[in-house]
């Protein structure tokens, strides 16, 4: 199967490199800036209609939560009309396409896990631009798979897991939020199942949740973070916890976005490990060696 992927550099298209070695039928091709840039028409579409890839999974997207509050049509661009181009030309070569979502989405007034039918109310313009791209690319290609996720983190790149560990080299104490819970997700668990549903070749036309097991505050997170720190002999700090009003934002974000993903494991038999044990592998790999 010829599977191309959008975002090189980021952390789910670098999981998704990594993980493909387990699977010897998949040709995987990754593609980024400035080949593929959706701040620019017509790339996307470009480089699909040359690779004729029977899937393409757009990775690709616009993730600063904060800055999008006074970049909307940048946030936008890249995430509403760069993913309807992308599933659009996908649908002229008869491919499917899978786009990552984000539990944004919601507007965390539930007091329970939300499953796919939970009605959206984003509170953020990434929020409002990631949903757009929802309804995009449902309209641009009927063989579309939506994957809505959360909290991601890796070894790769820039991401939560990382800052702790690293802001915990040079402060004793951290602040961190204890009222906004969610899905700490591994993006390399996140790409096993990704590569787990496209062995099927089942889901097409639907809407699925796919995140880390359990659920967190960010406080939780950050304390589970440098308690494994401190247990392998890493930099490791306290961690207070704090309310969202302590810590203003330019973004809005939801106090309860916990994913349920039990349609997933239903659909595809796969369950994602517990965010716990996921990022305790993650930092301890981390601690032997930084791929960055």
């Amino acid at each position: 199967m010829k599977v191309l992927v959008t975002g090189s550099q980021g952390q789910l298209a670098r999981s998704l490199a990594e993980r493909a070695a387990a699977h010897p039928g998949l040709d995987l091709i990754l593609v980024g800036r400035p080949e593929v840039d959706l701040e620019t028409a017509g790339t996307a579409t470009a480089v699909i209609l040359a690779a004729q890839p029977e899937v393409v999974i757009n990775a690709a997207a616009y993730t600063a939560v904060d800055q999008a509050e006074d970049e909307p049509d940048r946030a936008f661009r890249i995430n509403a009309a760069g993913a309807e181009e992308v599933a659009a030309a996908a649908a002229e070569v008869g491919a499917g396409v899978v786009q990552i979502s984000t539990d944004y989405v919601f507007d965390g007034q539930s007091a329970e896990p939300y499953d796919e039918a939970a009605p959206v109310n984003p509170l953020g313009v990434y929020g409002r631009s990631k949903l757009a791209g929802e309804g995009a690319v449902r309209s641009a290609n009927e063989k579309h798979i939506i994957i809505g996720t959360a909290w991601g983190y890796s070894p790769f790149g820039r991401n939560f897991l990382k800052s702790i560990m690293a802001a915990a080299t040079q402060r004793d104490i951290l602040t961190v939020v204890d009222d906004q819970h969610g899905s700490p997700t591994s993006a390399l668990d996140l790409a096993d199942g990704l590569l787990a549903m496209l062995a099927t070749g089942e889901g097409w036309g639907s809407t699925y949740h796919l995140a880390g097991s359990g659920s967190a505050s960010w406080c939780e997170f950050a304390a589970a973070i440098t308690n494994v720190c401190a247990e392998i002999g890493l930099p490791a700090a306290k961690v207070q916890p704090i309310s969202t009003e302590d810590w203003p934002t330019r973004a809005v974000r939801p106090r309860n976005s916990v994913l349920d993903c039990s349609k997933f494991k239903r659909d595809f038999g796969f369950v994602m490990p517990d965010w716990r044990g996921a990022a305790e592998q993650t930092i301890r790999r981390l601690a032997r060696a930084d791929p960055s």
